[in-house]
């Protein structure tokens, strides 16, 4: 079968009349973009248009622990769905990731398995499968196969002991404290400019904090959500930064570019940010590498 695969954004949805899916996915809900939507209620109808006009032939994959998407989606009118990684239609069990009709695979056979590279996995198997696009083995294979793209907790380097890690994607609070919680020492790199969000909610892993280097237009407000949960710098470009977050990690540490801010107080979008920062962390390494040498 022949399908398209479109991402459908808020800005998007706000203004559709008619659009119609054959199977779609609502992935998460919290607040974003409230620089131009009036509200997160706004926000939320936005959203929801994804599902305005579903009938029973459809199918509509929710995650299961989130009560107001499967609320939405249940007065679609469509087949809903479920996926969790703890309970729904595909879940994860005993390390496996399961369908209705049975296992498809084991999380050691993906090429990386974060908490959420997993309920995305699922997310993914649950919409090709139940639209009749593919079967538990050619998920299986294209997971196995499948390297996420660039900006997106990658990994940048391992130097000295201490893992650098590249998610300029992660825009909105919720992005990065999914990032977050990946991790169990983390420098912190944050800030950009806000999008009119509380950005005092990535602040929700303090056990997980070792600092935090604060940049960009929402430098003070980096500041005042993490003042109260571990050490605080501020920087005034991406060099000062990651030479910041150096001299603050220690072995076994990960320092993260995880903004929770847009990136256009400093860059064009995310992915120039992204770069800057690659460049920056490879450069520092070369030094080690050549001071090492040295010896």
């Amino acid at each position: 079968a022949q399908a398209f695969a479109v991402e459908c954004s808020s800005f998007r949805l706000a203004y559709t009349k008619k659009f119609r899916t054959k199977a779609s996915v609502w992935l998460n809900l919290a607040p974003d973009h409230l620089d131009w939507h009036s509200s997160f209620d706004s926000y939320k109808s936005a959203k929801a248009q994804i599902w305005a006009h579903l009938d029973s032939d459809d199918v509509a994959v929710v995650p299961k622990h989130d009560t107001v998407i499967c609320e939405i989606a249940k007065q679609s009118g469509a087949r809903v769905i479920s996926f969790g990684s703890e309970s729904g239609d595909y879940h994860l069990s005993n390390g496996f990731l399961v369908a209705p009709s049975g296992q498809i695979m084991n999380v050691s056979e993906m090429r990386r398995s974060l908490p959420h590279d997993i309920t995305n996995a699922l997310a993914a198997a649950a919409i090709t499968i139940e639209a009749g696009l593919a079967t538990k083995r050619d998920v299986a294979t294209a997971l196995a196969e499948f390297v996420n793209a660039p900006h997106r907790i990658e990994l940048v380097a391992t130097s000295r002991g201490v893992s650098w890690y590249n998610d300029s994607k992660a825009t909105s609070p919720h992005a990065s404290n999914v990032a977050l919680r990946s991790f169990n020492s983390i420098v912190l790199i944050a800030g950009g400019k806000n999008k009119g969000l509380d950005l005092d909610e990535m602040a929700c892993q303090p056990n997980r904090m070792r600092a935090v280097i604060a940049i960009g237009a929402a430098q003070k407000e980096i500041q005042s959500a993490f003042s109260k949960v571990c050490e605080v710098r501020t920087a005034d470009s991406m060099r000062e930064a990651v030479s910041a977050a150096d001299a603050l990690a220690k072995p076994g540490d990960v320092v993260l570019l995880s903004p929770g801010c847009t990136s256009y107080d400093w860059y064009a979008n995310y992915g120039q940010r992204g770069e800057d920062f690659t460049r920056e962390v490879n450069a520092l390494v070369k030094n080690f590498d050549v001071a090492e040498g040295a010896r």
